[in-house]
């Protein structure tokens, strides 16, 4: 399981030959899972290497999850013709499954603003003026 960010971050600086085997690399998993579809910076070369992967996976025939926040219609009516190519794959490979309910990330932030309050308003007592 990985992210597409952390890809683009491991394929970062690597040479062509080397970003080709750990392209091909992923392609020995049985199943690979990437989460965070859809965060990485809209670029050409993040466009083209999320192309390289999911077309390496998709001609594989190799089992793949793939997590977004981009909702279905976003997927069927991409913005351009690039990411109408990956989504299609996607959508060939994978069968889409909406997880709706409370949203873990909100939660854990609202805990963390509530205890740097908390920190910040204890801190305002023990100010020297």
């Amino acid at each position: 399981m990985t992210n597409f960010p952390a890809i683009l971050n491991r394929l970062t600086g690597v040479f062509a030959e080397d970003r080709a085997a750990f392209t091909a690399g992923l392609d020995d998993y049985s199943l690979l899972v990437i989460d965070d579809l859809g965060v990485e910076r809209n670029t050409e070369y993040a466009t083209e290497q999320m192309f390289t992967i999911i077309d390496s996976r998709y001609r594989s025939k190799k089992p793949l999850i793939v997590m977004t926040n981009l909702k279905l219609e976003e997927l069927k009516n991409p913005p351009d013709l690039a990411h109408a190519t990956i989504y299609d794959c996607i959508l060939k490979r994978c069968a889409p499954v909406l997880f709706s309910g409370r949203n873990f990330r909100e939660e854990g932030a609202r805990a963390t603003k509530a205890a740097a309050k908390e920190i910040v308003s204890k801190g305002e007592q023990n100010l020297i003026v």
